[in-house]
């Protein structure tokens, strides 16, 4: 059955059985990382880039780890594949002069939106005292959603929106 009605009152466990309040860091940390998780796949639906499925699969690992689950769920072989995306892709694309709007097509704003939701987890995962390769993996994967977008826009022909100041 889907629904166990034990969250009825406000709680909720975590994978080790602790029983926390539904507003405890480690749970908005990991509803977070479930949303962003969501958004990378809907921009899967529009962006056929074969390592988002393997973020998505890590992103479910993330969230086993900030809610306890014993064992070793990112790695820092983890961080350093998407380091190596990262300079993979900005190899390909102009090199960056000024401040980018998250505008362009569909396919580029989902890459922000996917980039400004894993700003937020990171910050969720700061408050709720996340392992330091759990904290490079989201913040490297902030990066390499932002360079995404512009690898995306680089392939589809855009181009990228700068800001204008004042």
């Amino acid at each position: 059955m889907i629904y166990t009605k034990t969250g009825d009152k406000g709680e909720t466990s975590l994978a080790n059985g602790q029983r926390v309040s539904k507003t405890d860091a480690r749970i908005e940390a990991y509803g977070t990382v479930d949303e962003l998780n969501s958004w990378v796949g809907a921009l899967r639906v529009l962006v056929s880039e074969p390592q988002l499925e393997w973020v998505q699969n890590k992103l479910f690992n993330l969230g086993a780890e900030l809610s306890e689950a014993p064992g070793e769920w990112i790695k820092a072989a983890d961080v350093q594949q998407v380091e190596q995306w990262i300079d993979a892709m900005q190899s390909v694309v102009p090199k960056q002069h000024a401040f980018l709007l998250p505008a362009g097509s569909e396919a580029v704003t989902r890459c922000h939106v996917c980039r400004t939701v894993c700003r937020r987890a990171e910050r969720r995962m700061i408050e709720a005292q996340a392992s330091e390769t759990a904290l490079q993996f989201v913040n490297r994967l902030s990066d390499y959603l932002f360079v995404l977008s512009r690898y995306v826009a680089f392939r589809q022909g855009e181009s990228e929106e700068e800001w204008k100041k004042g």
